[in-house]
C-alpha cells in the first residue's frame, strides 16, 4: 500500500464512485428482490412456530425477541446453509449453550429446535 496519502484518497474516492455502484445494485436489484420475497415469507412462518412455542411454554412476551434471535439462528443454519443431520444437531446444540449463557431457558430452545426446525439432539460420543 502507497504511504502518499494523496493517492490512498485517489483510489478511495475511484473504488466508492457512487454511479458504478448505483448501476451496479440496479442490474442485481431485481434477482436481490426475487430472493428476498422467498426467503421473507419462510422467515415470518418460522418467527410465528417459534411465537406458538414461546405462548406453550408460558414465556414471558418480554423476552421474545431474544428467542426469536435464536430462531433466526436456527433459520440461518437450516436454510441458508442448507445444513442438517447430525451437523446441524451439534451446531444447534453450540447455540443453544450461547444462549442458555445470555439467560434464556434450555428446554424452551431444545424445543424451539426441535418443534420449529426438526432438528433433533446430538447424539453423545
Amino acid at each position: 500500500m502507497s504511504n502518499d496519502p494523496t493517492k490512498r484518497i485517489d483510489k478511495w474516492d475511484t473504488k466508492y464512485d457512487t454511479t458504478r455502484i448505483k448501476a451496479t445494485l440496479d442490474a442485481m436489484r431485481p434477482s436481490m428482490l426475487a430472493h428476498v420475497q422467498a426467503q421473507f415469507v419462510s422467515i415470518v412462518s418460522m418467527e410465528g412456530q417459534v411465537k406458538q412455542t414461546l405462548d406453550a411454554a408460558g414465556v414471558s412476551v418480554i423476552t421474545y425477541p431474544f428467542y426469536l434471535c435464536f430462531g433466526r439462528e436456527m433459520w440461518h443454519m437450516t436454510h441458508e446453509n442448507e445444513m442438517s443431520g447430525e451437523s446441524a444437531a451439534k451446531e444447534a446444540a453450540v447455540l443453544i449453550t450461547k444462549w442458555t449463557a445470555r439467560g434464556l431457558t434450555q428446554a424452551v430452545l431444545q424445543a424451539i429446535r426441535t418443534d420449529v426446525f426438526n432438528v433433533a439432539a446430538p447424539v453423545a460420543p
